[in-house]
């Protein structure tokens, strides 16, 4: 039995960054921007400090419409053969049947309702769906 269920998320502020085009992964970015955080949701940035690594969760809100012959895709990071087509979930495309994205960014400093930070790989506008702590994992 199938079950759909549609989720509604609301963003909780968005990016600000003056660069035209942004790298397609964090991990190899060095953007500097703004995370402008909705003033109603400002408390909850409270414990972010400067120095400290966030997790972002944000819509790809200029990716088209996700189709069945996007499940397969070449990295657009290299050249195209049939060998290069990876599946969707296996690669960090912003063509996704659900179109949110995962940052880990560097936070450079916070005020009032502003999170500076370096890493960005999100476009002028992105909207921001949630911030996490990023934890780093460790054997016990």
């Amino acid at each position: 039995m199938e079950n759909k269920t549609d989720f509604i998320f609301k963003p909780i502020g968005y990016v600000r960054n003056k660069s035209v085009s942004v790298p397609r992964h964090w991990s190899v970015s060095d953007i500097e921007g703004e995370l402008v955080i909705d003033s109603q949701y400002k408390d909850g940035i409270k414990n972010i400090k400067a120095g400290e690594k966030i997790c972002v969760i944000f819509y790809f809100h200029k990716s088209p419409p996700f189709s069945q012959e996007k499940l397969i895709q070449n990295p657009h990071h290299e050249p195209y053969d049939a060998d290069s087509e990876k599946g969707v979930f296996s690669i960090c495309s912003p063509y996704r049947p659900n179109p949110i994205g995962l940052s880990v960014l560097e936070v450079l400093d916070k005020s009032e309702n502003i999170i500076k930070v370096r890493r960005l790989d999100m476009l002028d506008g992105t909207p921001i769906l949630d911030i996490k702590p990023y934890v780093e994992y460790k054997e016990f």
